[in-house]
């Protein structure tokens, strides 16, 4: 089995890089790339771990790109995904953009916290603290975003689950990511030596190129029009992923002689590391 995207603790995943390299090889994974969000902390252990469990393993890391189109909504930005992979986690570059969207993570938390605050207001509800933004810092090993946010509000029994905080307060109070644009975020990976990917384009769930356009056809001219000089592969295989959208990009991939990857995007808790389908030549496109 292959999964190229799956999260630690080093984001909002639940285990560390060690025990997803234990469960990477109970679920009988030959090939896999941990991907945190802005993060490569756990890089060089999981590709020790790996070894030692006798799993192939690539760098990854998962970007968070500012993406405008502008056909849509007058150029309004939309948040991307990107993936990038094989590069050299020790390229000091690329270490000191991370740094400082780490930097950017914690600032974004505290305003969502002020934002947080008025929503409280409003129902009488005791404000969070600086003591409470501590708090979560604490409790993250990695990048701190949301969900760690999200649950926090569920151990001060304000929300009964991570959904809920999303659906009641942290949609309305977010506040803008890091303005990463596709240019700078592919230069970094490819001069790390690495190759970038879009990520989940057809997530109906999450970040992808929907709110632009649902029709699978649109999105891929999307991709044409703006993205290729930048891009070298597309995720097609995605748990959010339909068969017909898989095999439209698979297509396309090829006919641009692009790569094709794909993963089960786990966090753990459920474990679903290994559920897509992701065929094994996918492994040959890393060894050119």
């Amino acid at each position: 089995m292959i999964d190229l995207h799956i999260h630690s603790k080093a984001s909002d995943g639940k285990y560390s890089a060690q025990q997803i390299i234990a469960e990477a090889k109970t679920h009988k994974i030959i090939f896999m790339a941990i991907t945190d969000h802005d993060n490569i902390s756990c890089q060089v252990e999981a590709a020790i771990e790996a070894k030692k469990a006798g799993i192939q393993y690539i760098t990854g890391v998962e970007l968070n790109v500012s993406f405008s189109y502008p056909k849509y909504n007058k150029g309004k930005p939309v948040s991307l995904d990107f993936l990038g992979y094989q590069f050299n986690p020790d390229n000091v570059t690329l270490q000191s953009k991370l740094k400082l969207i780490a930097k950017y993570r914690n600032e974004r938390a505290a305003k969502i916290l002020y934002n947080l605050n008025v929503e409280f207001q409003k129902e009488n509800l005791l404000s969070l603290t600086q003591e409470d933004l501590h708090k979560i810092e604490e409790n993250v090993e990695g990048s701190l975003g949301r969900p760690h946010i999200a649950d926090f509000l569920v151990k001060k029994g304000i929300v009964s689950s991570r959904q809920e905080a999303f659906d009641r307060y942290l949609m309305k109070c977010d506040v803008p990511k890091y303005p990463l644009q596709l240019e700078e975020a592919s230069k970094l990976i490819r001069d790390a030596g690495g190759k970038i990917v879009l990520a989940h384009p057809n997530d109906s769930c999450g970040t992808s190129l929907r709110p632009i356009a649902i029709d699978i056809s649109k999105q891929i001219d999307i991709v044409k029009e703006t993205m290729l000089p930048h891009l070298d592969g597309v995720e097609c295989w995605h748990t959010s992923h339909t068969p017909e959208s898989t095999s439209h990009y698979v297509a396309f991939v090829k006919e641009n002689d692009l790569i094709a990857t794909g993963g089960s995007d786990c966090h753990q808790k459920p474990v679903i590391m290994g559920s897509v389908a992701v065929p094994n030549w996918v492994v040959k496109q890393f060894k050119k």
